[in-house]
C-alpha cells in the first residue's frame, strides 16, 4: 500500500430500507397490520375455499399473498438483524419475539392452503381455465405437491405454533452457542471465521494451530451439540413418520419438488466417482507437499512455493463485477446496486453469523448479502458465489412473493455460475504459470468441496437419521459415522485423525435445514453442463435464455427450465457429464 493511501472499509449493510430499528414504530405498526389483515382473511375465507368459484378463489391469493409478503419483510429484518450480531441478546429477544407473532398470527390463516387441498383434482381443472387463477397455477401446483402428506388442520396449526419453542427454538440455541465459541491460537482468542480462515494459511504450522485449537473448542462442546443435533433428529422422525415419508430425505425432495430417483442417481454417481476425483487429487496434492498422506489441516493449504495472494476488497468488486459484465451487462448492472446501495456486509466482527448467504427478503424490497471477507481467492468465489444467488433472487422476485423462490436444487444455478465466471476471469488475467496452476487446483478444491463434500455430508446425515430412529445416538458413535463418511469421500491421501472427528458439529446445514446439502452437488453438476453448453457456442441466444430461466424463479420445474439448454437431469448420464467437467481439470493438473 502506497504512503498515505487509507484502507478500503469492508462495506456493512443498511437495513433501513425494511426498518428503522428494532421494536422501532414501522415495526409495531406493520404487526397491527398484519395482525387485522390475517383476522380479517379468517372472516372472509374460513370455511368457503373448496366452494370459492375461479375469480373469487384468485382474489383469496392475491389477498394471501399481500400477507405472506408483510410476515417475510418483518421476518428477515428480524433473521438478518440477529445474523449480524447473535451475541446481542436484544436483538437476540428481537428476533426471537418476533417469530413468536409471526408464527401466532400466520396460524390464523393457516387453514387456506390445507382447505386448497381439499378441493377435487377435477374441479380445480375447470377452475384452472379462468385467466385470473390461471396466473397462480404454479403456486398451486407446488402447494398440492404436499397433499399426500398433510395432516388435519388442528394438527397442522398444533405443528406450525410449536415451531418457536422446538425446531426454531433449538436452531437459535446452535446458533448463539456457535456465535459465541472462541479459539485459542497462539496469545488471541478468534471467532470461528477467523480461526478456519487459519486453515488456508501457507503457514503450517499456523494450520496446525488451528486445526488443534478448533478440535479442542468442538470436543469441548460436543456435547451440547450432540443433545441438539439428537433432538431435531427426533423432531424430524416424528413428523416424517405422522405424514408418511418413506424416508428421512424424502420430505426435503418434496419441498424441492424433485424426484426421489433423480437424488438418488446424484447421490450415486458422485459416490462412484469418488476415487477419479477427490482420491486422485489429494494423493496428487500430497505429492506436491513431499507426502504420502496429507493432514486433514492441509487439505485447503495453498500449493507449496506459492506466494500468499490477497486481494483488496475493490479489486475483488471490480473482478466479479468484470466477469459478470463480459457474460451479461445487465446481470452486472443489477450485482453493481448490491455495492453501491449497500446491500452486502461483508466485514468480519465478533458475533456475527460465520459463513456467507444471500438473503432475499421480499420483492418489494431487495436481497442482502452476509460474508465474512478476509481477502482470499476463496472470498473472491464467495462474493461471485453469494452475488450470483442476489442477482437471482432480484430476477425472480418479479415473479411475486408466492412464486419467487426457486427449490434448492436450482437456487445454486445462479450462484455458482456466478464463481464459474468469476474464476474463468481470475485464471485469464494470470500471466505466471505457477499462479495460473494455484488457481485451477484452488478450483478443483472448490468443486470437491462443493460436489464431493457436500454429497459426503449428506451420506452422513442419511446414516446418523437412520440410527436416530432406534435410539439417541451417542456422541462417539456420530464421532464414527461422520469419520466413516468422510474416509470414504477423502481417500487414503488424507489423514483424518485425533479431534477431526468432532468437526460435524459445526455445520449448519444439518441443523437449519436437513439434507439441504445435495443443492450444492446438484447445482455444481448442473452448471457445469450449463456452462459447456455456453463455452460451445452452439446455442443462440444463450444469455437470453439464462437470464429468463433466473427470472422464472419458482414458476417452472427443473425439466422445464433446462430444457431450452438440451439438457435433462433425468437422464442417466446427466451427473456423469458434469463429474467429468471436475475429472478433466484433474487432469489437466496432473
Amino acid at each position: 500500500m502506497s504512503a498515505g493511501k487509507k484502507p478500503v472499509r469492508l462495506p456493512e449493510w443498511n437495513l433501513r430500507d425494511l426498518y428503522e430499528e428494532p421494536d422501532g414504530l414501522s415495526v409495531v405498526r406493520d404487526f397491527q397490520r398484519l395482525e387485522k389483515l390475517c383476522g380479517d382473511f379468517k372472516k372472509a375465507y374460513d370455511g368457503k375455499v373448496a366452494a370459492l368459484p375461479a375469480e373469487a378463489l384468485a382474489g383469496a391469493i392475491a389477498d394471501y399473498e399481500t400477507i405472506q409478503e408483510l410476515i417475510g419483510k418483518l421476518g428477515s429484518y428480524a433473521q438478518l438483524a440477529f445474523a449480524k450480531n447473535m451475541s446481542d441478546a436484544a436483538i437476540a429477544r428481537f428476533y426471537q419475539n418476533t417469530q413468536e407473532k409471526i408464527t401466532t398470527l400466520s396460524s390464523r390463516i393457516l387453514f387456506f392452503t390445507l382447505s386448497i387441498n381439499t378441493i377435487d383434482d377435477n374441479d380445480l381443472a375447470e377452475k384452472l381455465r379462468n385467466p385470473s387463477l390461471q396466473k397462480f397455477a404454479p403456486w398451486l401446483r407446488d402447494v398440492r405437491a404436499f397433499r399426500p402428506y398433510q395432516l388435519s388442520e388442528a394438527l397442522e396449526k398444533l405443528l406450525h405454533e410449536k415451531t418457536v419453542a422446538g425446531v426454531s427454538a433449538w436452531i437459535r440455541l446452535f446458533d448463539e452457542s456457535i456465535a459465541a465459541l472462541r479459539f485459542r491460537v497462539g496469545n488471541k482468542n478468534l471467532t470461528e471465521p477467523e480461526v478456519f480462515n487459519l486453515l488456508s494459511k501457507k503457514d503450517p504450522a499456523a494450520r496446525k494451530k488451528a486445526a488443534l485449537s478448533i478440535g479442542k473448542v468442538l470436543a469441548s462442546n460436543a456435547k451440547l451439540f450432540a443433545l441438539i443435533t439428537n433432538t431435531l433428529a427426533k423432531d424430524k422422525d416424528i413428523e416424517d413418520r405422522w405424514r408418511g415419508f418413506k424416508a428421512p430425505i424424502s420430505s426435503r425432495n418434496v419441498a424441492n419438488y424433485i424426484e426421489d430417483k433423480v437424488v438418488d442417481a446424484l447421490l450415486i454417481a458422485v459416490r462412484k466417482n469418488y476415487p477419479k476425483l477427490s482420491h486422485r487429487y489429494y494423493a496428487l496434492k500430497a505429492k506436491w507437499f513431499g507426502k504420502k498422506q496429507l493432514d486433514y489441516w492441509d487439505r485447503n493449504a495453498p500449493l507449496p512455493g506459492d506466494a500468499d495472494r490477497t486481494y483488496g476488497w475493490n479489486e475483488a468488486k471490480e473482478l466479479v463485477l468484470t466477469s459478470y459484465g463480459d457474460f451479461s451487462p445487465e446481470m452486472a448492472a443489477i450485482g453493481r446496486q448490491f455495492f453501491d446501495k449497500p446491500w452486502i456486509d461483508a466485514l468480519p466482527s465478533p458475533g456475527k453469523s460465520p459463513g456467507a448467504f444471500a438473503h432475499p427478503t421480499v420483492p418489494s424490497a431487495h436481497p442482502y448479502l452476509l460474508m465474512n471477507f478476509l481477502g482470499k481467492s476463496r472470498d473472491v468465489m464467495t462474493l461471485a458465489h453469494e452475488l450470483g444467488h442476489g442477482v437471482h433472487q432480484v430476477l425472480s422476485g418479479r415473479q411475486g412473493a408466492l412464486m419467487c423462490d426457486t427449490p434448492l436444487t436450482l437456487a445454486e444455478t445462479a450462484s455458482v455460475f456466478g464463481e464459474q465466471l468469476a474464476f474463468r476471469e481470475m485464471v485469464r488475467r494470470e500471466k505466471n504459470a505457477v499462479r495460473r496452476k494455484r488457481l485451477i487446483a484452488s478450483k478443483v478444491e472448490d468443486m470437491l468441496n462443493t460436489v464431493v463434500r457436500q454429497v459426503a455430508f449428506c451420506e452422513f446425515e442419511k446414516r446418523l437419521h437412520a440410527e436416530r430412529k432406534d435410539g439417541e445416538v451417542a456422541i462417539e458413535r456420530i464421532c464414527r459415522i461422520w469419520m466413516s463418511a468422510q474416509a470414504e469421500s477423502l481417500g487414503p491421501a488424507v489423514k483424518l485423525h485425533g479431534d477431526y472427528r468432532y468437526f460435524w458439529t459445526y455445520i449448519p446445514h444439518f441443523i437449519h435445514s436437513p439434507f439441504y446439502v445435495y443443492a450444492y452437488a446438484f447445482g455444481d453438476c448442473l452448471v457445469n453442463s450449463l456452462y459447456a453448453a455456453y463455452q460451445s457456442g452452439r446455442l443462440p441466444d444463450f444469455e437470453k435464455k439464462y437470464l429468463i430461466m433466473l427470472e422464472a424463479g419458482g414458476t417452472l420445474r427443473h425439466k422445464e427450465l433446462l430444457t431450452p439448454f438440451g439438457l435433462d437431469a433425468g437422464r442417466p448420464d446427466f451427473w456423469q457429464q458434469g463429474l467429468n467437467v471436475i475429472a478433466g481439470m484433474i487432469d489437466e493438473l496432473e
